[in-house]
């Protein structure tokens, strides 16, 4: 989720509807203005949360009261600059203070993130990889290795919100494959999830699946903050397939 999007005010009303519905663990972004790896909806809705006043600090002050009346996992996802200016320690140090469990750092890979490791490691505060399709046997040992409890993997090579058809690609199985073979921690799928039917695919490989996109782009023309919880709970029941999944459900 997009924090202060689409209205300012909504981030715990929508954080409360997410875990009311069964969201094994919430995803929030820290809005940044050249988010890199993000495909237009996650742009816009960034841009619009920048307008509405959203900064770290009030992430950090929303995630600490969510945290009072639940404790479902909460991983921040945000861009290395906005986290540099804050400064690493400081970072690291608010966030678990706030209640933070987890951070991922799409544009820092392993060997330029040696400060935040350390930090991250320190804190308690589990550190994210991303793993590509592209990546290899080894690359994938490595960010196994150096994730703290599970790893993020990209499903396709592109941005967020891009369509996947994950019953038809070949790719994206052997890719899963390759991951299964080569990781000894859980990992989830991200990237291209908007339906209940991708989520149960994705089920058959990963251990999660991440929904972004989809969800923000349900929230987009919410005129009430009352109006962004329900959509957004609603939203999240609509992909838990009726069956019981084989592995831990769904990331938001």
């Amino acid at each position: 989720m997009t924090p202060e999007y689409p209205l300012k005010g909504c981030t715990l009303p929508i954080l409360r509807a997410l875990d009311g519905s069964g969201a094994d663990l919430i995803e929030v972004g820290i809005p940044f203005s050249d988010p890199l790896a993000d495909g237009p909806i996650i742009q816009h809705s960034s841009m619009v949360a920048i307008g509405n006043g959203v900064t770290l600090q009030s992430i950090l002050t929303s995630v600490k009261e969510f945290r009072k009346e639940s404790d479902v996992p909460v991983i921040l996802m945000g861009y290395s600059n906005p986290l540099m200016r804050y400064g690493i320690e400081n970072f690291c140090r608010d966030t678990i203070a706030a209640g933070v469990d987890g951070i991922i750092v799409p544009d820092l890979p392993p060997e330029e993130a040696g400060a935040l490791r350390t930090h991250t490691y320190a804190a308690g505060l589990s550190m994210i990889f991303l793993i590509a399709p592209t990546s290899t046997p080894e690359r994938i040992r490595t960010l196994d290795a150096l994730s703290s409890d599970f790893t993020y993997c990209v499903s396709i090579t592109g941005v967020t919100g891009s369509y996947h058809d994950f019953e038809q690609d070949q790719k994206f199985r052997s890719f899963m494959e390759n991951v299964r073979h080569n990781t000894t921690k859980p990992f989830v799928v991200g990237f291209g999830i908007s339906s209940c039917d991708d989520v149960e695919r994705v089920w058959q490989y990963a251990d999660g699946a991440v929904v972004g996109s989809a969800l923000i782009k349900a929230l987009g023309n919410c005129q009430s903050i009352e109006e962004t919880a329900v959509r957004a709970g609603a939203f999240l029941t609509s992909l838990r397939p009726d069956t019981t999944p084989p592995k831990e459900g769904s990331a938001t």
